[in-house]
C-alpha cells in the first residue's frame, strides 16, 4: 500500500507540475461550457416552441426541459472525455520507457499491482477534479427550473461518465504499456476508444448472433440508460468487466517488463 501511494503522489505531482494536466482541464472545462450553453439555448427555443404550440391549439404542453438538458449534456460529456482520455493515458508508461525510469520502476521494491493501481488511480483523480466544475452547471438548472432535475437523474449521469472515463483509462494505460511512443500510443488509445463507440452503429447495420454480440459490446448501449437516471446491472457489470481487463492488461504488460529486464 505504501509503495501504490508512493507512485500515486509521484503521478500526481508529474500531472500538476507539468503544464498536461492545467491544458486537459481547460481544454474539457471550455468545451463542455460551449456545449451546455449551446444546449440550453436550444431546449429553452424547443420548449418555447411547444408551448406555443400547445396554446395555439388549446392544450397545456409539459416540457422538462431540466431532464432533456442534462440527458443530452452528460451523453455529451462522454464523447468530450472520448477524445481526451488519449491525452491523459498516452504518456503514463511510454513516456517513463521513453526517459528510462520505468527501469528505476521495476529496480525498486514497489509490486506491479502497486505501480499499476498507482498510475491508473491518479489518472483517474484528475478525471474527477476535471469533472468537479461541472457541478455548477447543475446548480445552475437547479436554481432556474421548476420543477428541478430529479436527482437519480444526476447521480446515474455522472456514475456512467467516472465508469466511461475509468473503462478508456484503463485501457488507455494498457495501449500507453506497449510503446514508448507517445503519439503511438495516443492514436492505439484513440482508435480502440472509438472502435468501441462506434460498435452500436455496426451492430444495427447487421443482424444475427454477430449484431447481438456487438450490440452487447457497444459502449453507447451501456452509457445510454445511464444518462437516463437508469442504474442497470448489466451497464455495472460491462463497465467493471472492462476496467478489471484493462488493468489486469497492464500488470501483465509491466510484468512482462521485468521479463524482459531480467
Amino acid at each position: 500500500m505504501r509503495g501504490l501511494y508512493a507512485i500515486y503522489r509521484k503521478e500526481m505531482t508529474h500531472y500538476f507540475v507539468s503544464p498536461i494536466a492545467y491544458i486537459i482541464a481547460c481544454v474539457f472545462l471550455v468545451l463542455s461550457g460551449v456545449f451546455f450553453n449551446s444546449y440550453l439555448v436550444e431546449v429553452i427555443k424547443y420548449a418555447d416552441e411547444m408551448m406555443m404550440q400547445g396554446m395555439q391549439m388549446g392544450q397545456m404542453t409539459n416540457f422538462d426541459v431540466p431532464s432533456v438538458m442534462l440527458r443530452v449534456f452528460l451523453g455529451t460529456i462522454g464523447i468530450v472525455i472520448l477524445f481526451l482520455t488519449p491525452m491523459l493515458t498516452m504518456g503514463v508508461y511510454s513516456e517513463e520507457r521513453k526517459r528510462g525510469t520505468m527501469e528505476l520502476l521495476m529496480t525498486s521494491p514497489i509490486s506491479d499491482a502497486g505501480i499499476v493501481l498507482g498510475k491508473f488511480l491518479a489518472s483517474f483523480t484528475l478525471l474527477v477534479i476535471m469533472l468537479i466544475p461541472t457541478v455548477f452547471y447543475v446548480i445552475y438548472i437547479f436554481a432556474h427550473s421548476t420543477p428541478a432535475a430529479p436527482w437519480r437523474l444526476i447521480a446515474g449521469g455522472y456514475l456512467g461518465v467516472l465508469l466511461l472515463g475509468a473503462m478508456l483509462l484503463a485501457l488507455g494505460s494498457f495501449l500507453s504499456s506497449l510503446t514508448e511512443n507517445q503519439i503511438i500510443s495516443a492514436v492505439l488509445i484513440f482508435g480502440v476508444s472509438l472502435l468501441l463507440w462506434l460498435l452500436d452503429i455496426f451492430a444495427q447495420s447487421g443482424s444475427g448472433s454477430l449484431a447481438q454480440s456487438l450490440q452487447y459490446a457497444a459502449v453507447l448501449q451501456h452509457y445510454g440508460p445511464f444518462t437516463q437516471g437508469i442504474i442497470d446491472t448489466t451497464g455495472l457489470v460491462f463497465f467493471g468487466t472492462w476496467i478489471f481487463f484493462g488493468i489486469f492488461l497492464t500488470m501483465r504488460s509491466v510484468e512482462s517488463m521485468r521479463w524482459r529486464r531480467a
